[in-house]
């Protein structure tokens, strides 16, 4: 019986890294296709290959954030609205036929030669979005414009120039990784706190998780990002606000104070230093010590017209979880 337990038990870790190691793979595969696809929109119209990568991340996390917008087909996430492929004034916004979609004035274009424009093929796509911001101009400056005139949403486009500094950088698509906020050699202790009531400043929830340890403790950031705000709130105190990749914005409250040169529009990674767990907030700047100190950490997530918060103990433990098998493997 014993035997019969141990082989289930190492088939079962065996499958488990089998698994693992099949969607790290596929993940790759992905990783080389688009990468392709914007290196080709990048020859063609000599627009760095990384604006391509930062509208085509904005637009898959949109997509995967809202049910009006329809699922990706292919490995890209950029969609194009029927009148926008076709053509405002086409009658047929299914029109795949490249000289009609050109005089109805939409980006519909024949990317891979086949005679169509296909809003669904990945090749089709990528070319319209670069034919498209080609007409603007090949500079950042241009880009912008173009961005701005595209989506008419100033947030939207400071979150997409955000991710094409961060591929920029790295020069890199695989940039998911994550990190506990906290070192977890460090004493702290945490539990769901998500939607607890909370008094100050008026009856409302809370939104996010509250992790207690020693004042001076570092406080890192837990992914690759933006530092999108630093600064002080009367009831966050110290904070600082990181947007990562995926359109989630990242809240560190009740600093103790930042780490040195930390700055706005700073690029992190996971486990930068970016300040250590204090006590501050509830109050005018300055203001501390009316609670034990600990770090609030919270999530937000904007989908292309508003920002909401979402609980983000799961992906807490799922981090520490991870970050000790890691280091158990050392």
């Amino acid at each position: 019986m014993h035997r019969w337990f141990v082989a289930l038990w190492v088939a079962t870790v065996l499958f488990i890294a089998a698994s693992a190691a099949s969607a790290a793979e596929n993940d790759d595969a992905v990783y080389e296709q688009r990468m392709e696809l914007y290196k080709k929109a990048e020859a063609v119209s000599l627009i760095p290959w990384y604006y391509f990568a930062a509208i085509d991340q904005y637009e898959r996390n949109i997509r995967q954030a809202r049910r009006d917008l329809p699922k990706p087909t292919g490995v890209l996430g950029i969609y194009m609205k029927p009148d926008v492929w076709a053509g405002p004034l086409n009658k047929n916004p299914h029109d795949t036929n490249p000289f009609t979609i050109s005089q109805f004035g939409g980006l519909g274009v024949d990317g891979d030669g086949d005679g169509k424009a296909r809003a669904d093929d990945d090749d089709d796509v990528i070319m319209a979005m670069a034919r498209y911001l080609q007409t603007y101009g090949i500079d950042h400056r241009h880009i912008k414009i173009a961005l701005w005139n595209y989506y008419q949403r100033s947030k939207t486009v400071d979150l997409i120039l955000g991710k094409v500094k961060i591929y920029k950088k790295y020069k890199t698509l695989k940039l998911d990784d994550h990190v506990f906020p906290l070192p977890l050699r460090a004493n702290y202790s945490y539990r769901d706190t998500w939607g607890d009531a909370r008094g100050w400043g008026g009856r409302r929830i809370h939104e996010g998780t509250d992790i207690f340890a020693g004042y001076g403790v570092p406080v890192r950031s837990t992914c690759y990002g933006i530092v999108e705000l630093k600064g002080w709130n009367k009831y966050g105190g110290w904070r600082v606000g990181i947007r990562d990749i995926n359109n989630t914005y990242h809240y560190f409250a009740h600093l103790n104070g930042f780490a040195a040169g930390l700055r706005e529009g700073q690029i992190v990674e996971p486990g930068t230093i970016i300040g250590s767990v204090g006590s501050s907030g509830y109050g005018p700047p300055g203001t501390a010590g009316k609670f034990p100190p600990h770090l609030h950490y919270g999530m937000y997530k904007d989908n292309g017209y508003t920002e909401w918060a979402f609980d983000p103990y799961p992906h807490l433990k799922a981090w520490e979880r991870a970050e000790r098998q890691q280091q158990r493997r050392r």
